[in-house]
């Protein structure tokens, strides 16, 4: 799998929690063929349902094993494919929280659905990664190879490999004793996507909060988004908040006037992240925060968190 370039590249392709989650994989696959049996490794490391007790910490350590080379090649590329630009836009310790809990809910949906064999590998927390980078860049074309060589968007193949998994699952009398733990894979996906939703919900809350109803102005000013007026300490002053106030000073130009105050934004961002930028603040500037789709409150929060970070 492949993908074309993006119009990031002048970030390095690795960051470092995706290195530091590569590197303890690969390492953990050399003890088992050096210091180790793998066997024994195996046995160690690996999550069954019997031994929950006795071996509590198979919870975490089994998403860090694998069963042999092309389990954990194929594992870490797909996380070298997807997780840096995921983790370039959440921040190194909200994708390893994430990367976790996605592992976790794997482990859930192996108990609940099915009990029995043994779990290894890092697929449900890669899976809930691939979910992530789905619902931020749905549209974003991967290649398929080396097997077959066909274009295919990322939200179509999230969507293929959950059914694939699901349909797997269910023909299989048992996913752990075919050798594949495709109820797992499904516990990635379904945990991504409930954290997702969950975060959306409380950043728009939190946005929402900080951005008072659009007030009535007389008809020769436009309509502006404003700040809430309480006041708040430099701690508490927020992406949004930075956001909203270059709102303010775009909307008060005069129409034919360059937007001076967003000008220095193309050169970090690119210029079409700042046109689609300019486009959903005046869109929040004449109808106010209620009137954006889904992308757009997206993209604002992602435009505020590099701002922030920049």
């Amino acid at each position: 799998m492949s993908f074309p370039g993006t119009d990031e590249q002048e970030h390095p392709r690795i960051t470092p929690a995706v290195q530091w989650l590569i590197a303890i994989n690969v390492a953990i696959y050399f003890l088992q063929l050096t210091v180790v049996r793998p066997a024994d490794m195996a046995s160690a490391l690996a999550f069954t349902l019997p031994d929950l007790t006795a071996r509590p910490w198979t919870i975490f350590t089994y998403m860090f094993a694998h069963a042999g080379f092309w389990h954990v090649a194929l594992n870490m590329y797909t996380l070298w494919l997807f997780g840096p630009r995921v983790e370039r836009a959440w921040g190194a310790k909200s994708f390893t929280l994430y990367y976790l809990l996605c592992g976790l809910g794997g482990w859930l949906f192996f108990v609940m659905l099915t009990r029995n064999g043994y779990l290894l590998g890092a697929s449900a927390a890669i899976y809930g990664v691939m979910l992530a980078y789905a619902m931020r860049w749905p549209d974003d074309e991967m290649v398929l190879f080396p097997f077959i060589f066909i274009s295919i968007k990322v939200k179509w193949l999230v969507v293929l490999l959950a059914g694939l998994n699901l349909a797997m699952g269910l023909w299989s009398a048992s996913a752990a004793a075919s050798g594949v733990a495709y109820f797992a894979h499904l516990g990635g996906f379904a945990f991504g996507w409930l954290y997702l939703r969950a975060s959306s919900g409380q950043g728009l809350d939190r946005l929402r909060h900080r951005i008072s109803q659009v007030p009535d102005e007389p008809d020769d000013h436009p309509p502006r988004a404003i700040p809430r007026s309480q006041p708040r300490s430099s701690r508490e002053r927020s992406e949004i908040d930075e956001i909203v106030a270059r709102s303010n000073a775009a909307v008060a130009n005069k129409p034919g006037k360059q937007r001076g105050t967003l000008l220095p934004l193309s050169r970090r961002f690119g210029k079409k992240k700042t046109d689609e930028l300019n486009r959903v603040l005046d869109k929040i500037s004449a109808k106010g925060i209620e009137s954006l789709t889904t992308d757009e409150r997206v993209l604002l929060e992602e435009m505020s968190k590099r701002l922030r970070n920049s």
